[in-house]
């Protein structure tokens, strides 16, 4: 008997062209990526803006508490009323108010100082001292 060799029918092969990803999931991976780029330099530029007020109020912080220290330490009491003047700290112009007013009693002069860099915010400090 001769030997019958069973063959089987083949299926027709679907040619897939799944060896990339299709413009869609392109087009879907580039938008997650520009999200989440613009998101880390909107998230730099407010870094960046944050440590330049970071600086400037750590100037306008110094600058104040080094003419409290003046008024503290200055053997003649400020005058009553307000004062105002610039001054030059570590290569940066401020602008600075003083107010001085007696508190009751007479024996203490209550000082209130508020210095600014350019544009920036107000920084207030108050000190107390005695007339003298």
């Amino acid at each position: 008997m001769a030997a019958k060799w069973l063959v089987m029918p083949r299926r027709p092969r679907h040619h897939r062209h799944d060896t990339g990803f299709s413009l869609l999931e392109m087009l879907v991976a580039l938008a997650v990526f520009s999200i989440a780029a613009l998101a880390l330099i909107k998230l730099q530029g407010a870094s960046l803006m944050q440590t330049a007020e970071l600086d400037s109020r750590l100037y306008s912080e110094i600058t104040v508490r080094n003419l409290a220290v003046e008024a503290l330490t200055d053997p003649n009491p400020p005058a009553l009323g307000d004062a105002e003047g610039s001054l030059t700290n570590a290569g940066r112009s401020f602008t600075w108010r003083r107010n001085t007013t007696a508190m009751e009693g007479g024996e203490m002069l209550r000082i209130d100082l508020a210095v600014r860099q350019g544009t920036g915010p107000d920084v207030t400090l108050t000190v107390l001292r005695p007339v003298l």
